[in-house]
């Protein structure tokens, strides 16, 4: 589907890698970037964002906005347990997220109006409300791009390292859902997608290695011999597109030959005991893979967290599917996996320094209903769900907004999607007015809302 986000394995093949032998074009050429760049201010508190999209929308009530006190068709059978911020409590099945909730931020006061996965993730993955709340929503050009796309149009990682990188799935209820790629931004400001499991023993990026006949020093050095042809025969004068390779092609090449990036992806240089700690699942490993490609400067990571929703370990649409109640799924599979993951991931980052400059956000598209259904599940419920945040300029152990007794709706605060993708570029110092043109030519801000200033450090 045009569009949708592309393995570097789509971009090249080898007829592309062994082209480059005789065409030198390894090097970046984006005209645009220069001006794009000079959008971003000296005022970011972020350096990067981790975006752990946790697809099928979690329960608040068995999350980050339990009700101990609500009516027993509300309240879930875990008990609440205190954590280190005091009058803040969560679920019993969050005991490590508990202990490191002085270093969170919780905004309990999402809502919006659209109750179907494909429109609700789309919001919650751009900041932008689609134009009509309809299972049968498509990937299209109109739509609004995802959050690293417009973060490697205005605010990209340094040359040769990739600015928004996705993974380990396509999100799709039915269809693919939109708003995991650039779209009328450009290809060019696609993510570099993954589609691997990082936790196979055979992880690693095969799209990022050479035929066998070519070594990465014989590139260069053809790279070098063909400077000296270009410029004597005014190759150069020629656009990428005409000499037979586009701009994101000559992008896959750069990461192609970048000895950083190939080292970021390589998870089996880390200790095993930091696996471990991260758990020997494709989601732990998927975390950690995010905090090596910030370590390496990677500005926008999405992590999701599923590919498919409904059933057993298939994320977080907890009906009840088959007859079976939601608890069972939360108890032995969900909650101890965020449990493992979060923690860790904060944890990590702030023993080697990189908390202070790196966003994590933690949500849906949207929580569930406040009352346990017949299946002993909860339905879709956009209209008051929580986002967990921690560092990259947000304040630690602070909760922002509430919801009424039963987690039903707001009655403090209200946020939307909009407001916090305008906070999102924001901590990393883009004007969430900055102007972006649809495909139409038509002029809209990169985020229609306002930042949530009271969370911001």
């Amino acid at each position: 589907m045009t569009g949708n986000p592309r393995t570097v394995t789509q971009l090249l093949d080898r007829r592309t890698l062994l082209r480059v032998g005789s065409t030198s074009l390894l090097g970046w050429c984006w005209p645009d970037r220069l001006p794009a760049k000079a959008k971003a201010n000296s005022r970011a508190k972020a350096r990067s964002v981790i975006f752990l999209f946790q697809w099928g929308g979690p329960a608040q009530h068995e999350s980050f906005d339990a009700k101990p006190n609500a009516p027993e068709e509300v309240r879930n059978i875990f008990k609440p347990i205190p954590t280190r911020v005091p009058g803040v409590v969560l679920t019993e099945l969050l005991p490590r997220t508990a202990s490191v909730m002085d270093r969170l931020c919780i905004v309990r006061v999402l809502n919006h109006t659209m109750k179907n996965h494909n429109s609700a993730g789309y919001y919650s993955l751009t900041g932008h409300a689609p134009p009509t709340d309809d299972i049968r929503l498509r990937d299209s050009p109109e739509l609004f791009p995802a959050y690293g796309s417009v973060v490697d149009k205005f605010a990209p990682a340094e040359p040769g390292i990739p600015s928004f990188v996705a993974f380990p799935h396509v999100l799709r209820d039915g269809s693919i859902t939109p708003g995991q790629h650039a779209s009328f931004l450009g290809k060019v400001h696609n993510p570099l997608f993954v589609g691997q499991d990082p936790l196979s023993p055979n992880f690693g990026l095969p799209e990022l290695t050479l035929p066998a006949d070519i070594s990465f020093e014989r590139l260069h050095q053809r790279q070098e011999m063909m400077k000296l042809i270009d410029g004597q025969t005014r190759l150069l004068e020629y656009s990428a597109l005409a000499r037979g390779m586009d701009q994101a092609q000559e992008r896959a090449l750069t990461f192609l030959t970048s000895p950083k990036v190939r080292k970021a992806f390589d998870l089996s240089a880390e200790p095993a005991s930091i696996r471990d700690r991260y758990g020997r699942t494709s989601y732990g490993q998927a975390c950690l893979l995010a905090r090596r490609l910030v370590e390496a400067g990677v500005r926008f990571v999405n992590v999701y967290f599923s590919e498919f929703i409904g059933g057993n370990r298939q994320g977080w649409d907890t009906h009840g599917f088959g007859g079976q109640p939601m608890n069972p799924f939360l108890k032995d599979w969900l909650m101890p996996l965020t449990d493992q993951t979060l923690p860790t991931l904060i944890e990590d980052l702030d023993q080697r320094g990189l908390l202070s400059t790196t966003l994590v956000l933690w949500m849906g598209e949207f929580g569930r209903t406040p009352r346990i259904n017949k299946l002993a599940g909860r339905d879709h419920w956009p209209q008051c769900y929580p986002a967990v945040l921690a560092g990259g300029g947000v304040k630690a152990g602070f909760v922002y907004g509430a919801s009424d007794k039963i987690g039903a709706y707001p009655v403090s605060d209200p946020a939307t999607p909009d407001d916090l993708a305008a906070t999102i570029f924001e901590l990393l110092g883009i004007d969430p007015h900055t102007e972006i043109r649809d495909a139409l030519n038509r002029p809209f801000p990169i985020a229609k809302g306002n930042p949530l200033r009271d969370i911001i450090a």
